[in-house]
């Protein structure tokens, strides 16, 4: 539910921005993309074209390719389901989703999945809503998001199998801030990968020699 006053500022702002209640509204059922919905706004309000903006959406929203594939064997055979649980894997649903039990069925995840972007539809509603009757300010709301990832790492570390995933990513943003500010969050993304697939390499090797000795 702490996607209610994240969508609800999206909503609020958007409209702010000129748009018409109703496309923000449109725009959480069908494009679905947090933090992607967020970088659009000022984009739309300097007219830039479509193409623009999905280049744009595309490079924001790239980590979610891991995240899929992370999940690959989870996901239901039917297409349509599918479909729409890749559609819906967003850093929350993902992170919910990684902390559920072995033995969750699809349709727990797939009712997740549902959830979360019905909060996110329904904030985006009222955002937009107010956003068009009243002229109201919303500061302060939009740490709502920062507190809404300090949960979900806290759940992350509770079911955690090894602490390393952590301490990679902790590491990594800074230095890929050094890197280059402005694509620190792609770059710390990239050094994590890397990072996993080295310690993966590691652990593989020393499990082949535990079974041939």
């Amino acid at each position: 539910m702490g996607y209610i006053p994240l969508g609800t500022v999206f909503g609020f702002l958007f409209v702010q921005a000129g748009a018409s209640w109703w496309l923000a509204v449109l725009a959480s059922i069908f494009v679905f993309a947090g933090a992607a919905q967020y970088m659009m706004i000022p984009m739309i309000a300097a007219g830039m074209s479509v193409g623009t903006i999905a280049l744009a959406t595309l490079i924001v929203n790239l980590r979610h390719v891991f995240y899929g594939l992370s999940l690959f064997n989870k996901l239901p055979q039917g297409r349509l389901l599918r479909w729409y649980l890749v559609f819906g894997l967003t850093d929350e649903t993902y992170s919910v989703v990684t902390t559920m039990p072995e033995e969750s069925s699809h349709n727990q995840m797939l009712l997740v999945t549902f959830l979360n972007q019905t909060w996110w539809v329904l904030g985006s509603a009222i955002g937009a809503v107010i956003g068009a009757q009243a002229q109201v300010t919303l500061v302060g709301l939009d740490f709502a998001l920062v507190a809404l990832f300090c949960v979900l790492t806290v759940e992350q570390w509770r079911s955690r199998k090894s602490a390393r995933p952590l301490w990679v990513a902790l590491a990594a943003y800074p230095v890929a801030y050094l890197i280059t500010a402005k694509h620190a969050l792609l770059v710390a993304i990239a050094l994590s990968v890397a990072t996993a697939v080295v310690l993966q390499g590691r652990a593989n090797g020393v499990a082949q020699e535990k079974t041939g000795d």
